[in-house]
């Protein structure tokens, strides 16, 4: 049994570009930062500041979970318009096996929305 040496080769030229591919570019822009950025150290320069104005008191604020719930549905939804939208373009030319994965497909999407009725999370307080 011989080994196929040329194979080998492209292998690991294959990794050794794999590798340079990502560390070149971080390189070169470390380089080009630490040539040409000013460096100002200081206590203005690493200051926490928000749109360019020091903070005053608090900045956390706590969102209520409606909101999120809200978006992750609204996703789902737009989501399902994407998925949905192939199938109509294709409708005619499909076998049945398709429409039954079709149907199952919104049947588990309407009854997500059932549950997110149900949970009142749709009612905007």
């Amino acid at each position: 049994m011989s080994v196929d040496h040329q194979s080998y080769l492209f292998l690991a030229v294959f990794l050794v570009v794999a590798a340079l591919f990502p560390l070149v570019p971080l390189a070169l822009a470390w380089l080009w930062a630490r040539s040409f950025s000013p460096q100002k150290r200081g206590r203005d320069k690493n200051a926490i500041y928000e749109c360019g104005l020091e903070t005053k008191g608090d900045s956390t604020i706590q969102f209520r979970p409606d909101y999120y719930l809200y978006g992750i549905i609204f996703l789902v939804f737009d989501v399902e318009a994407i998925f949905l939208l192939p199938f109509a373009v294709a409708f005619t030319k499909l076998p049945v096996g398709a429409f039954i994965a079709i149907m199952i497909f919104l049947l588990l999407l309407v009854e997500g929305l059932v549950w997110a009725w149900q949970k009142g999370v749709l009612t905007w307080k």
